[in-house]
């Protein structure tokens, strides 16, 4: 009953609201590359995030959001503007997979989130990165931003203060509409690399008493189809446990400080009486590896790599936390619901605020996820199927009983069945999102894979370069 009453109390409060009640303000902050185990309230025994965990232990936390994946590399691009738009990346013109299948839509159609708050009243602000990002949609923004350089925000020891100081001062109202509510979307470039962080943030932690993830492995044990990426290659083969810890102590410190810096936002909030009527909710844009799987980057698809924060606090929400699989894409969709703005139709998002106000335990059954043409998954609320068709591949793993997927079933006898199940549930599931790739293929490549020498990453560079210099003088 003590659970209960929290959230029974919030919501009559928030259904209770006068139909005329002056609308909240929006504050999205949105990280870059952070993993769902990244902040301290939502279980990480070694990070320091006051501040994050702040909004975390007053709001609402869902354990199962997910970037639905990439159609490149920079997973960021995509993930950012699916996220804007509510749709999956394989509507998109400029979409075209090996299969020949092509979008309909560019990413910067309406809906998308800007345009839909702004016709609710809102006034709207995004300042980001300017790098792989939705710069189509972004454009939408009233007020739209960018960091002056990526690079060197990054470097600058004090990631997110470049943010923050525009943010305070548009807060505390020199720049906007006061007559309006404010949405505010926040896309920090960190803790992506170069993560770079003052020593009072490094100084925090001691790296040699940093745990490893329980699903870290020197080197990944078959080639997933995209082992040599830029992300990848930020480490030596195999990954040691030192040299993990250097980077989770890099990786850490960098989410410490920008913590501090969202402090900071927060006090603005405060110092002009917004805070308590503003609905400030926190994700990124997808997870990264940094040592599990014996990967470091962000294009694979286990938790990992696509699973991400997310939760919401401010008026009208409950005190709670939800096993409800969403997609980041659904956020945009359940913003609109909470400020009472007109839902986006035909769009892939769906509101999971039914989730939040305790009508609906669940707000979808299955997610499926993508990354280019080299991998393809599918889960519910206990399985997780991988697929990976380049090398006729496939991982199954229990989640409810593995969370961090280091025990891979698909090839155990007593588990042949469900293998199949679930592969015909991930081909079912392909064609809702506009995906027609084929999930085995005829002549497949070998699946051992031996990590390149730095020679052999030259070669493979200098013949990279070489190729998009001979595409240039065709042009």
């Amino acid at each position: 009953m003590k659970t209960i009453l929290p959230v029974l109390f919030a919501l009559l409060a928030f259904l209770a609201r006068p139909a005329d009640a002056a609308k909240p303000n929006v504050l999205f902050l949105f990280a870059d590359d952070m993993r769902a185990d990244s902040v301290a309230a939502l279980g990480n025994p070694v990070v320091k995030t006051p501040n994050l965990d702040s909004i975390a232990r007053r709001g609402f936390v869902f354990n199962n959001a997910y970037c639905l994946g990439g159609n490149s590399p920079a997973v960021c691009t995509p993930s950012r503007n699916m996220m804007l738009s509510g749709n999956a990346f394989f509507r998109w013109k400029d979409f075209q997979p090996p299969t020949g299948a092509k979008g309909s839509i560019s990413p910067g159609d309406g809906p998308n989130f800007p345009l839909t708050m702004q016709a609710a009243g809102y006034e709207t602000y995004h300042h980001g990165k300017r790098g792989n990002t939705a710069t189509l949609i972004q454009a939408k923004f009233e007020h739209s931003k960018y960091l002056q350089n990526d690079t060197a925000e990054r470097e600058s020891g004090e990631p997110g203060k470049e943010i923050a100081d525009a943010a305070s001062a548009f807060i505390k109202g020199e720049s906007r509409d006061k007559a309006r509510p404010f949405f505010m979307y926040l896309a920090f470039g960190n803790p992506h690399d170069p993560r770079v962080a003052a020593k009072k943030y490094l100084d925090q932690y001691d790296r040699a008493k940093i745990p490893l993830m329980k699903n870290y492995k020197p080197v990944h044990p078959f080639d997933n189809g995209e082992m040599t990426v830029r992300d990848e290659q930020l480490s030596p083969w195999p990954r040691t446990e030192d040299e993990i810890r250097k980077t989770l102590h890099e990786y850490y410190a960098t989410i410490t400080a920008m913590d501090f810096h969202i402090g900071r936002i927060l006090q603005a909030l405060k110092d002009g009486g917004q805070f308590d009527n503003t609905l400030i909710l926190f994700s990124a844009d997808q997870g990264i590896a940094v040592g599990s799987h014996g990967l470091l980057g962000k294009q694979n698809l286990y938790d990992a790599g696509m699973k991400s924060p997310l939760f919401f606090a401010g008026p009208g929400i409950p005190k709670g936390r939800s096993d409800a699989l969403v997609y980041l894409l659904d956020i945009y969709p359940t913003v609109a619901d909470f400020v009472d703005a007109p839902t986006p139709a035909g769009i892939d998002g769906r509101s999971f605020k039914p989730v939040i106000a305790g009508a609906a335990k669940a707000a979808r059954e299955e997610l499926f996820f993508a990354y280019r043409h080299v991998q393809r998954a599918w889960r519910d609320d206990r399985w997780k199927i991988i697929r990976y068709p380049e090398v006729n591949v496939t991982q199954l793993f229990d989640l409810r009983n593995d969370p961090d997927e280091v025990n891979n079933l698909a090839g155990k006898p007593e588990h042949a069945a469900r293998t199949a199940e679930l592969l015909a549930k991930l081909n079912a599931a392909q064609p809702k999102f506009g995906d027609d790739l084929p999930l085995t293929v005829a002549n497949p490549k070998p699946a051992a894979w031996t990590p390149p020498s730095n020679d052999d990453l030259k070669k493979a560079a200098g013949a990279a370069k070489q190729d998009k210099q001979n595409k240039k003088k065709k042009k």
